[in-house]
């Protein structure tokens, strides 16, 4: 049960397994894109391409999805990314039970989006979790965990590409650790418990008064999407990479105290953030350089004034 490209890599590793699959649930087809073109899951398009059964219930709760996953007659759920919680009728279907591939170190980040968020919390490592579920979201007694560092450079992209690779190993690992009966599962400690909520429109705005440090993380954090914005005379500006300037200014928070072929740098509320990639809206991305050449901004202009 999974649905978005990180549990397509998931999926690939259980096909490359010998134990068999027999079907695969994801979350409906949706519009996607500035078309609103209706698009299929990642893991739609591989399932079927493998001849797999695929499920889309629009309602993890619809009972035609618990008869037909009671007619697939699963030993074991494997859940990646799925999307939704599942309700104790699913949980208790399979005789070996249901298991998660969670992409943090529990209890830390439980929740939809645990990526974007280690990497706005400055954690400087992350990993995954393979956890038996259970109805509480990702409480679940955990069974392996493997972790990776997180680089200064590190998008939600990249992590999420490296996280994918090391959960997709990771499971392997449990599923003959299970089979062979040599693995233990380790209740989460009740200390260190934090959430990651679903990303919002409203998690992506640059605050300027925040630190840069703060900002830049952020920048990283919404890469590839929904990308981090701010506003420039009234229109959405997304920001798609920037770095800490670090110098002090007494220039008010989204003031624009620099404006150069590399970088357009504009005051925080501790230190100044270098903008080195750009967006108006309905533009193409540019780096600042092109940016600059086709928009006057001076030094002085404000940035993030207005609603939108």
């Amino acid at each position: 049960m999974g649905t978005p490209p990180f549990a397509r890599t998931i999926l690939e590793a259980l096909l490359a397994r010998p134990d068999p699959l027999v079907g695969v649930v994801c979350q409906p087809d949706r519009p996607r894109g500035r078309g609103l073109v209706v698009e299929p899951p990642a893991v739609k398009e591989l399932a079927l391409a493998r001849g797999l059964t695929v499920l889309q219930p629009e309602r993890v709760r619809d009972p035609a999805l618990l008869d037909s996953l009671h007619g697939l007659a699963p030993d074991l759920i494997v859940v990646a990314a799925y999307g939704r919680i599942l309700p104790r009728t699913i949980l208790e279907l399979p005789p070996c039970g249901c298991i998660n591939v969670h992409a943090s170190l529990l209890p830390r980040h439980r929740g939809a989006a645990p990526i974007p968020h280690a990497i706005m919390a400055g954690d400087t490592v992350t990993g995954v979790c393979i956890m038996r579920m259970s109805e509480e979201m990702d409480a679940g007694d955990v069974l392996l965990a493997r972790d990776t560092p997180i680089g200064p450079n590190d998008t939600t992209g990249t992590l999420t590409d490296r996280l994918a690779r090391l959960g997709a190993a990771a499971l392997g690992e449990a599923i003959d650790g299970l089979r062979a009966g040599t693995l233990r599962a380790t209740p989460q400690p009740a200390e260190g418990v934090t959430f990651a909520p679903r990303i919002e429109r409203a998690h992506a705005r640059l605050e300027w008064s925040r630190p840069a440090a703060d900002l830049e993380r952020l920048v990283r954090a919404m890469q590839p999407a929904p990308a981090a914005w701010t506003t420039l005379g009234g229109t959405v500006l997304k920001v798609h990479r920037s770095a800490v300037a670090g110098q002090a200014t007494a220039a008010t928070p989204g003031t624009v105290v620099r404006a150069e072929r590399n970088g357009l740098e504009l005051a925080t509320g501790a230190g100044t953030l270098r903008l080195t990639e750009l967006q108006l809206a309905g533009k193409r991305r540019m780096d600042v350089a092109a940016f600059l050449a086709g928009h006057r901004v001076a030094v002085g202009t404000r940035l993030g004034e207005g609603a939108v």
